[in-house]
């Protein structure tokens, strides 16, 4: 606790503001005709690079003010509506009132040009990859299928994976608490025209949580002209069960307050197909028993998520910022119907089984954000605060019936019991930031306290017949409590051709997990450093070379601590481990950038005790469980390639080829607890293809193939996987609306075997769930929906390289 509050003082102690001079820049802005533009935007970009500085927007009569402008050379301009004036150059050494910026009437009209839809950039900073997709014709989709399609994203079943690791999606640098299949349904609900960037982030700065991991953090819009702009949206998808989701998206701005409001209704029914099979072995490790399973589980949801943010600016100094994400996904039903059979070595059916299991569940998820932020005298320079709350309850109700019969088809035994489950879990956070500008340099600081205050219980009832690996010993009731304190403090440096950040991020970190059925009870204290380094090397424009490491760590999830015991059957379960520990990695990369088109990247990650997922099959009592476990040592290392470019002006084309290398050496604890290594060399490639097919750029499509050679997951290794998708958009009555259609895995070899094969374990399992289909979308835009427009010359290229985080 010492050396956390010394660490607490010095990252204060290093804050400060510096305060020099500003001016004000003045004046109006017309047409060609001399005619006031009202609410025009007003861009102020560097004279050296073009890169934005500050903006504002005209007022009712064309009159504008910047103010706090400091002394230097910069280019004046002002846009609406995709027509802009002619850059204006400007050395502010005082206050300075201008006459008209003049606006041309009519945009030039150009001989032989095909229109098409901007292409999509991707440029490289020290910390991070950003693929710039506003008005590309990448951003006609939903803002999932803008993540699929981000350079360095692997796309494996549900997961959005970095490098190897689940990656965390975050909205304007706000965590979405939401899981893998919830977070799906949120983007695929928000439309894609509202997404400026996705931000790549491997190794998150010091600002971020150490336990972040890789980051996807999702940029939208900041529309500066007021007004109004809403849209309807809806999709249906026919795969096994027809499905449809309904949505709107809200948005008005005033001149000082900014209402963002989206909703999304999305009723479903699934299927999903699993076959398993294990080989038992005797004492001479010879097979004896074989069982082998199918099981079609249907499930049906009803899934309410509305997301919805409210800004307001009280002066040019101060502002706060609301956000809540609430989803409502209650009244969940499943049916498993599973029939199994035990076969001699020699396949001979001994005996069959069938098993009915049926469940409810009941989820709520709201998350709050509250921001307030205070602009200091010196420009760039200030303070925000941050408070969030997230509020989470699961309820579930399950009920398992197995009947057993001979190999004539007799009745021999049955055995059935109920769970009933529930989870409450509260999170709060506290988080006060400083940030400044130092001359050409900056630094950033901080402190954030976070409390988990998580309670699970299970309780097993209503017993048919008798089973020893289940009974009501198995009910328990798990608390945990957590507590993280943390600062971190940033640098960052720019000159001519090189830029530095450097970071470190301090974590106190007090957790006490207690079963209150077993009487056990599990602690944590300890405290840990998290340095942070990125380099960037660009003697041109079009070369450039970086190198970035950090240092985090992986807490255990609150469900893998619960001591609980989750069954699809008596004989195959899920088991949770209350003593997991928290694990370290130590991540580096090395990247070289082409003309922003071509990435060569070579990384090596030490995964250290890594928490995975181990499935093991007890040759005695002829069960199969999941097992959470921290393994002894894991690495990780590859080489990604990829490619962004323009092939033609109606061609754009994204590819990402990545050979890897993966290990585990963990503890067979059905093995004798020998230690063995899985490991696994791999390839993934990614293939995008964005087309324009009209001239007048209403016409779109994109042809998109991925293929995984093998993967690893845990003590399972993922046979190879491929996907073809197709997807055509067509926008209608001048981009009001768009209609789009798109079909998935047309090669019907998305779903891949996982297979676990070693020393007496030799089992599998394949799940296929409806990852066939054909899904037809309608989006209706009303209002000023051209608001997003004036956004256009705002990022030519990146703002100020290491300087900024957004």
């Amino acid at each position: 606790m010492k050396n956390l509050l010394l660490t607490i003082f010095m990252v204060f102690f290093l804050c400060g503001s510096i305060f020099s001079q500003t001016f004000e820049i003045s004046g109006k802005v017309v047409n060609g005709d001399n005619d006031i533009i009202p609410f025009a935007n007003i861009l102020l970009l560097s004279s050296k690079d073009s890169t934005f500085v500050k903006g504002t927007s005209a007022d009712y009569n064309g009159y504008f003010i910047l103010e706090e402008v400091l002394p230097d050379l910069y280019l004046l301009q002002a846009s609406y509506i995709g027509r802009g004036s002619k850059p204006l150059a400007l050395d502010i050494q005082k206050t300075v009132k201008l006459g008209a910026l003049v606006i041309p009437t009519e945009a030039e009209i150009l001989d032989e040009v095909v229109v098409t839809a901007r292409r999509p950039t991707v440029e490289r900073l020290a910390d991070r990859l950003v693929f710039l997709v506003e008005n590309t014709v990448v951003s006609q989709g939903s803002s999932w299928d803008i993540l699929k399609g981000t350079p360095g994203v692997i796309v494996n079943q549900e997961d959005l994976q970095i490098r190897g690791q689940n990656a965390n999606v975050y909205i304007n640098d706000r965590k979405v608490q939401l899981s893998g299949q919830e977070v799906r349904d949120l983007l695929e609900g928000l439309s894609g025209v509202n997404i400026k960037s996705v931000e790549v982030i491997p190794n998150p700065p010091a600002r971020y949580d150490a336990e972040s991991g890789p980051i996807l953090n999702i940029v939208t819009s900041k529309n500066i002209l007021p007004g109004y702009k809403g849209s309807v949206n809806g999709t249906y998808t026919q795969s096994i069960y027809p499905k449809y989701s309904i949505g709107t998206s809200q948005y008005y701005k005033t001149e000082k307050l900014n209402v963002f409001a989206n909703y999304t209704y999305n009723p479903k029914k699934t299927r999903k197909k699993i076959a398993k099979g294990v080989n038992y072995f005797d004492e001479n490790n010879t097979i004896f028993s074989k069982w082998s399973s199918e099981d079609e589980d249907v499930q049906n949801s009803d899934a309410h998520n509305l997301n919805s943010t409210v800004d307001y600016e009280f002066n040019s100094s101060n502002s706060i910022s609301l956000t809540s994400n609430i989803l409502l996904n209650n009244n969940q039903v499943w049916q498993r119907n599973l029939s199994a059979e035990i076969a001699n070595p020699e396949n001979e059916i001994d005996s069959t089984f069938t098993t009915n299991n049926t469940g409810k569940k009941d989820n709520t998820n709201m998350a709050f954000d509250l921001s307030y932020e205070h602009r200091l005298k010196k420009p760039g320079a200030k303070i925000a605060v941050n408070g969030h709350y997230t509020k989470f309850n699961d309820n579930t109700t399950q009920n398992i019936l197995s009947n057993y019969l001979d190999n004539t088809g007799g009745f021999l035994r049955d055995f059935g019991f109920q769970t009933d489950a529930f989870q409450n879990i509260n999170i709060f956070t506290g988080q006060i930031d400083f940030s400044s500008p130092l001359g050409n340099a900056s630094i950033e600081t901080g402190v954030k306290v976070s409390s988990v205050d998580s309670e699970s219980n299970i309780d097993f009832s209503n017993f048919l017949g008798s089973n020893e690996n289940v009974n009501e010993a198995l009910s328990d009731n798990y608390l945990y409590d957590e507590k993280v304190y943390a600062a971190y403090l940033s640098f960052v440096k720019n000159w001519d051709e090189f830029s530095i950040k450097l970071g470190v991020r301090g974590e106190y970190t007090e957790a006490m997990g207690n079963s209150l059925s077993l009487g056990e009870t599990n602690t944590q204290q300890f405290f840990e450093p998290f340095p942070t380094v990125y380099f960037l090397y660009s003697p041109s424009e079009n070369h450039s070379f970086a190198f970035d490491y950090g240092r985090n760590v992986d807490r255990p999830k609150y469900n893998d601590l619960n001591p609980f015991r989750y069954f699809f059957n008596e004989n195959d379960f899920i088991e949770g481990n209350p003593t997991l520990q928290p694990n370290f990695t130590n991540n580096f990369n090395v990247n070289y950038t082409l003309n922003s088109e071509f990435f060569f990247d070579f990384y090596y990650r030490d995964n250290g005790n890594y928490i995975s997922s181990l499935i093991f099959q007890d040759n005695e009592t002829q069960i199969l469980r999941e097992l959470r476990q921290n393994v002894l040592k894991s690495t990780s290392y590859g080489f990604d390639f990829t490619v962004s470019k323009s092939v033609l002006d109606s061609w754009f084309l994204y590819a990402y080829t990545s050979f890897f290398y993966e290990d585990e050496t963990f503890l067979a604890v059905e093995s004798g607890n020998v230690e063995f290594t899985n490991k696994i060399n791999g390839l993934y490639l990614y293939l995008a293809n964005y087309l324009t097919l009209s001239g007048d750029g209403t016409l779109t499509g994109e042809l998109a193939f991925s293929h995984m050679s093998k993967y690893l997951f845990g003590s399972y290794v993922q046979s190879p996987i491929t996907n073809l998708t197709l997807g055509l958009r067509k926008s209608l009555w001048n981009n009001k609306a768009v209609i789009s259609i798109s079909a998935e895995d047309l090669l019907g070899k998305a779903n891949g075997t996982y297979t676990s094969r070693y020393l007496n374990q030799d089992n599998f399992y394949f799940v296929q769930p409806e990852t066939q289909f054909v899904k037809i979308g309608f989006t209706y835009n009303f209002g000023n929906f051209r608001l997003e427009d004036n956004q256009k010359g705002i990022d030519k290229k990146e703002r100020d390289r290491l300087s900024k985080e957004d």
